[in-house]
């Protein structure tokens, strides 16, 4: 139970997912931070004695940093709810459908924000079908260069940008490595944004909007956590009113899929400044070279002060 120095915060970390490491690095820094804004920390692994030590050893909140399907596919978020424990960040059900991108770009669609077309296939479809046959049918109604994604994960991992139709097959083999279904979308070219969401109880509002200019030119997984790989601009260098319109469409999204606390999304803006849903990430990395921290930073908050006002608003709400 927390006491005079702060609340008794636990930050979860790692997991068994495929970006373990990233999660790591993220936890390892919210929990700096809480610990510098004064609550008592302590940092754990989901195991089997997670759930056993959290009702036995009651915090007062549970932060969790959890990337991939260990925090972000919402079944230990509902865990969680069901013991009683208060949580910074989305609800379970949320989280789903978040993790889906399919589903959060149909949601998105359905509420006026600009979506990539695509065509989703699962693994067993691919298949069955005849990979020769699926994708002829995938070139001839999308045209021009695709990205090729699974369907769910972070960190850009399994993504492919395919200039060539040569490589298509490989592309769908490699996002296949990640989920058992993939995306294949148009591509949009523009400016990378991505833009952080916070609520901490006075309704979500966007923070200065991250431009993200990678050196290679795709900001793929060594692109996020190699330092000097990419650079970021925050605030971006887009002119207000396309900044506006960005920030307007992620706090759109925020709420169209009930998220909660924190959030980032992402978006391409094209020249015509068409901000273009990307994704949706419950849990955003938060390690050193992450993009909420420079959101934060541009906002003239510190990780200590808005991550220490998650953790207070988590404690006291009410549902």
């Amino acid at each position: 139970m927390s006491d005079s120095s702060g609340l008794y915060v636990v930050v979860l970390a790692g997991g068994i997912s495929h970006e373990r490491d990233v999660s790591l690095r993220s936890g390892r820094r919210v929990a700096d931070a809480l610990a510098a804004a004064g609550h008592r920390v302590v940092l754990r692994d989901p195991d089997a004695g997670l759930l056993p030590f959290l009702t036995d050893d009651r915090p007062d909140v549970v932060f969790p940093a959890l990337h991939g399907s260990s925090g972000e596919d919402g079944s230990l978020l509902d865990l969680l709810a069901s013991i009683g424990v208060p949580v910074v960040g989305s609800s379970g059900a949320a989280a789903r459908r978040a993790w889906s991108k399919p589903v959060a770009s149909s949601l998105l669609g359905a509420a006026g924000v600009a979506v990539p077309e695509s065509i989703v296939l699962s693994h067993e479809s691919f298949r069955e079908l005849g990979a020769s046959s699926v994708l002829k049918v995938v070139r001839s109604t999308l045209d021009g260069d695709l990205v090729v994604k699974p369907a769910s994960g972070g960190s850009a991992q399994g993504v492919t940008i395919v200039t060539d139709t040569n490589d298509l097959p490989r592309a769908m083999v490699e996002a296949f490595t990640y989920a058992d279904v993939a995306v294949v979308e148009r591509r949009i070219v523009g400016t990378e944004l991505a833009v952080t969401v916070v609520d901490t109880g006075a309704g979500p509002r966007a923070l200065p909007a991250v431009e993200i200019e990678p050196t290679a030119g795709v900001y793929s997984f060594q692109a996020r956590y190699n330092a000097g790989e990419t650079t970021f601009y925050a605030p971006s260098r887009l002119d207000d009113d396309a900044v506006s319109t960005v920030s307007e469409a992620a706090v759109l999204a925020h709420r169209t899929l009930g998220l909660r606390d924190l959030s980032r999304v992402d978006f391409i803006v094209d020249a015509a400044g068409t901000p273009w849903f990307l994704e949706a990430n419950v849990i955003p990395g938060l390690t050193e070279t992450s993009l909420v921290p420079l959101a934060i930073a541009a906002s003239g908050a510190s990780p200590e002060e808005l991550y220490g006002a998650l953790v207070e608003a988590a404690r006291t709400r009410t549902n």
